[in-house]
């Protein structure tokens, strides 16, 4: 039986988990100001050791924060990509992005951009291409690097480790439905902006990133995903779910039921403004 789908253009059908999060104060991960998390030297050296890429970083954040790192100027580690040689799929078609893999790099002396970046890729290869994450891609019906692209979205997208897995379902579900995947991640990404707050003008943008106008996964990862994420990708949990939403932290609701999935979202709407009045309300002594 064939049935209406409900207009995009009155309500979301998925809502990114950390809009409650961000409502209430949180740090948002896929912020686009990038901050290196920088271990230094003790004594007088004061030099970094070490960089941290957070998961869910995007590749300009990354780019930005090498540049920190090895006190060049801005744009040069971007620049450098055309001389990295970066050990990418076929279908990446030299963007490293879902490639540079999230963990702790040392800064050795001598290091360039291109031996950063190449450290980064050599890592995600590592992690990637092994036998587990290919058959995983393999029984979804996906090569590994669609399943890093689906990776990148649960990274964006589950506001929990525990709920990984159930967005990696409503995106399989989405797609095998012939479903827009309709994620906010990814209009957040065409526009390079961080902050979720993705209104309804938002998501008629014409860009191949906006999974509410276009069919199917985005054309490349969204950010750079971790293994959670990863293994979410290619062992989704069962289940029938269409749409999500955190009404707040630590509650988020997964349903098929389209009736049910505006009631949460309405009382997700409740608990931000509430928590957004709070916020602002003046301080009383």
């Amino acid at each position: 039986m064939q049935t209406n789908t409900p207009s995009r253009s009155t309500i979301r059908l998925t809502r990114r988990g950390r809009l409650a999060l961000a409502a209430l104060g949180a740090v948002v991960a896929g912020t686009a100001v990038a901050v290196p998390l920088l271990i230094m030297n003790g004594g007088d050296d004061s030099r970094p050791t070490t960089l941290v890429v957070p998961e869910g970083w995007r590749a300009s954040q990354v780019y930005a924060a090498v540049d920190e790192v090895l006190d060049l100027p801005a744009g040069t580690t971007k620049k450098s990509l055309a001389k990295a040689d970066l050990k990418l799929p076929d279908e990446a078609g030299g963007n490293p992005e879902g490639y540079l893999f999230p963990a702790t790099y040392p800064l050795r002396e001598k290091t360039t951009p291109q031996k950063l970046l190449s450290r980064m890729v050599d890592t995600a290869d590592k992690k990637f291409n092994g036998a587990p994450i290919a058959a995983g891609a393999q029984r979804n019906a996906m090569n590994v690097y669609q399943a890093v692209t689906v990776a990148s979205i649960v990274q964006a997208e589950a506001p929990t480790k525990a709920d990984m897995g159930k967005v990696a379902r409503v995106i399989f579900n989405r797609l095998e439905r012939g479903m827009p995947l309709q994620m906010d991640s990814t209009v957040d990404y065409a526009l390079n902006r961080g902050a979720p707050r993705t209104t309804a003008a938002d998501t008629e943008i014409d860009s191949p990133y906006n999974s509410y106008r276009r069919m199917g996964l985005p054309p490349t990862p969204i950010d750079n995903p971790g293994e959670d994420a990863v293994r979410a990708a290619i062992n989704p949990a069962p289940g029938d779910w269409l749409y999500f939403v955190t009404v707040r932290p630590g509650d988020t609701r997964f349903t098929a039921d389209y009736a049910e999935h505006q009631r949460n979202v309405a009382e997700s709407d409740a608990e931000r403004k509430k928590a957004s009045g709070k916020a602002s309300a003046p301080s009383k002594k």
